[in-house]
């Protein structure tokens, strides 16, 4: 049997529509709008296009469903001048192409998203999909945004689960991701999907979020205890491999049976941050290129840290990601947070 390799990204395609704005209003108010840019969003063309800049050696693949607009011919082109395999990309006649609003404030980088699924609602691949898949790594995200993968199954739970199970027969690793939202219908969805994966790579937010706990307290501040008991809960849930959690102050990881690692992410000076769209798209590239090529976990965690911290260079998902030896280099620039 042929050795399996690179990674193959499934689920949320979309298109960002990036607007700079000089604050955030409070109803009923008005701010101005600066820069606009359309730009590609959602898991697969984010982590997409940072697998590819971070090394165009990389096989990657992109599987999902997008509309027969000029939006979607905006993401084959995108894509696909990247190198990226862009055969397990449909065309739906029905539903546009899923877009973003993104609003960013300029200042600070902090983002707020107004999202319409379109053609993502239809991405529905069935279990004999799973034999199409070739690479090391199937990767899929994001749960809660693909409505008809996150349909009830009567054996597996949802329609995802038994996706990532055929997935897992054919000998690949899976992993997740997920959108940050609280409430039942999160772990309703979130857990199936877990008991079929090999990695979850998600925030502080969705982590807590299975196991019903606050990621922070009153103040904001980071509760580790509560991070420590959620991954003990998505194991339970039955991840097999690794939990890995991001959050802007650190990123942890523990393996299966093994103790947590966490790590710092990078102290950046005032006004590097020119944006932080796709920054948990970007860790999580950094974290599956880690793990694909058998990185320690402190290298992994900081290696996702600082490809994070290279997407705040620019205020779309996309823009600011380097080379590997350029993110390594831009790890050993800065200090790390203090915890």
């Amino acid at each position: 049997m042929t050795e399996k390799k690179g990674i193959a990204l499934a689920g949320t395609t979309l298109v960002d529509i990036v607007k700079m704005i000089d604050s955030y209003p409070e109803k009923g108010m008005l701010t101005g709008i600066g820069e606009i840019r359309r730009a590609v969003g959602g898991c697969v063309p984010n982590v997409g296009i940072d697998l590819a800049v971070i090394d165009p050696s990389l096989p990657v693949a992109a599987y999902g469903t997008i509309g027969a607009d000029d939006n979607g011919e905006f993401l084959l082109k995108e894509l696909s001048s990247r190198g990226i395999n862009v055969s397990g990309l449909t065309l739906d006649a029905q539903e546009p192409t899923g877009f973003t609003d993104v609003m960013t404030v300029a200042g600070t980088g902090e983002r707020t998203f107004f999202t319409k699924a379109g053609a993502n609602a239809r991405f529905a691949p069935d279990e004999a999909f799973a034999s199409t898949i070739n690479e090391k790594i199937f990767h899929i995200g994001y749960i809660l945004l693909m409505d008809a993968l996150d349909e009830e199954d009567p054996v597996y739970g949802t329609r995802l689960a038994r996706l990532l199970h055929a997935v897992q027969e054919r000998g690949i690793l899976t992993s997740i991701d997920v959108v940050s939202r609280v409430g039942d219908r999160f772990r309703e969805k979130m857990t199936p999907a877990l008991r079929y994966s090999d990695y979850a790579i998600v925030n502080e937010i969705e982590a807590c979020g299975v196991a019903g706990l606050s990621a922070r307290d009153e103040n904001g501040k980071l509760i580790l205890e509560n991070l420590e008991k959620a991954m003990d809960a998505m194991f339970a849930c039955g991840v097999r491999r690794a939990v890995i959690i991001h959050c802007p102050e650190l990123g942890m990881i523990r393996r299966k049976g093994e103790k947590t690692t966490v790590q710092p992410s990078l102290d950046l000076p005032k006004g590097f941050i020119k944006g932080s769209v796709g920054a948990g798209d970007a860790f999580c590239a950094g974290c599956l290129y880690g793990l694909l090529r058998g990185y320690d976990d402190k290298h992994l965690l900081t290696f996702a840290s600082s490809a994070a911290a290279c997407n705040f260079t620019a205020p779309d998902a996309v823009s600011g990601m380097r080379s590997c030896a350029e993110i390594e280099q831009l790890a050993s620039e800065y200090p790390l947070r203090k915890l």
